[in-house]
């Protein structure tokens, strides 16, 4: 309010430029707080890393952007409802985490969906990636860019899963996806949700034989240390999402939005390239940290053995939905 007075006390001032210092000075002392549920050296930490950088870079450090990883500000759910509510400014959510938030969004998290990752940028950078900007809306959230957690493996404890049969009977923990425990019941498995957090002790302490993450996420969480065999499944494509608090959103000039929307693609990008960089590191580092590794898998086999699922999936989301995903690209 105090450059309006300034405005009303003398044209002078607006004239030689005072003013329009006084409002980038105003603006200067914008901090937002940005949460996600990985080590700041991961792929969602390397997206928000970027996207601080290039913010403070497009603002002149007008608008800076404090991190809180390691699920420091809660899991993807409590994450999402922060944003909602106002009291978190931004988060960078797991695809998989945000579909009990947005339910239409849940429409990804099928299983052998996507064919591969040319095929899953096709969708997220294209008519089907923004038409869900609205659904985010309607859940008083601003989307502001798809970037990637990654495809998504299985590891377990108890025995090399190379077919459909060989993870019948599993303990195994999947995110807080309806579609995924769907899409795993159908295989046989003994499965539950969990918050990401409490994750590694759940594994430690036995109470889960598996899980499925990328590999990137597998590798930060040190999930080798309790999981002994690891699967390429690749069966699900998870992205990643910024979404910031509309409030927070709103209270910015529209140079700024636009400064944090580009910014938020830049990490995006950033994102998408640490996931694809860590999958082919990361599987090597897994396997010399004591990992028995299943390279080759007949992923049709397991598809097939999940399509006791599809009909669910093509009532819950639409038939048409789903076609249109498989067929971009």
């Amino acid at each position: 309010m105090l450059h309006r007075r300034h405005i009303l006390l003398t044209g002078a001032a607006a004239a030689s430029g005072v003013l329009a210092t006084s409002r980038q000075a105003g603006a200067a002392a914008r901090t937002l707080r940005i949460g996600y549920i990985l080590p700041q050296q991961s792929q969602l930490g390397a997206g928000a890393t970027a996207f601080a950088d290039d913010l403070a870079k497009r603002t002149g450090g007008r608008i800076t952007l404090q991190q809180f990883p390691d699920a420091a500000l809660g899991g993807d759910v409590e994450l999402a409802k922060g944003v909602q509510l106002g009291s978190i400014d931004l988060a960078f959510i797991t695809g998989l985490g945000l579909s009990s938030v947005v339910p239409e969004v849940g429409v990804f998290n099928i299983p052998f969906l996507f064919r591969d990752l040319p095929h899953a940028y096709a969708v997220f950078d294209g008519p089907i990636g923004a038409s869900f900007n609205p659904r985010f809306a309607a859940k008083d959230m601003v989307m502001l860019a798809w970037g990637e957690n990654g495809l998504r493996h299985i590891t377990n404890a108890r025995r090399p899963v190379v077919t459909p049969d060989d993870i019948k009977g599993l303990k195994m923990r999947v995110p807080q996806s309806q579609v995924f425990i769907f899409a795993f019941q159908s295989l046989g498995v003994d499965v539950a949700s969990l918050p990401f957090p409490q994750l590694y002790e759940a594994l430690r302490s036995g109470k889960f034989d598996g899980e499925e993450n990328p590999i990137a996420t597998i590798q930060a969480a040190r999930f080798d240390q309790v999981q002994k065999y690891l699967t390429l499944s690749a069966h699900a494509y998870d992205p990643a999402v910024f979404i910031m608090a509309p409030d927070a959103f709103d209270e910015l000039s529209t140079e700024d939005k636009g400064h944090v929307v580009g910014a938020a693609r830049t990490g995006a990008a950033a994102s998408r390239r640490f996931a694809a960089e860590a999958a082919v590191a990361g599987i090597a580092g897994l396997q010399k940290a004591g990992m028995t590794v299943q390279r080759d898998i007949d992923r049709g086999k397991f598809a097939a053995a999940m399509s006791a699922a599809n009909a669910g999936f093509e009532k819950q989301f639409g038939k048409a939905v789903i076609d249109q995903i498989k067929q971009a690209g």
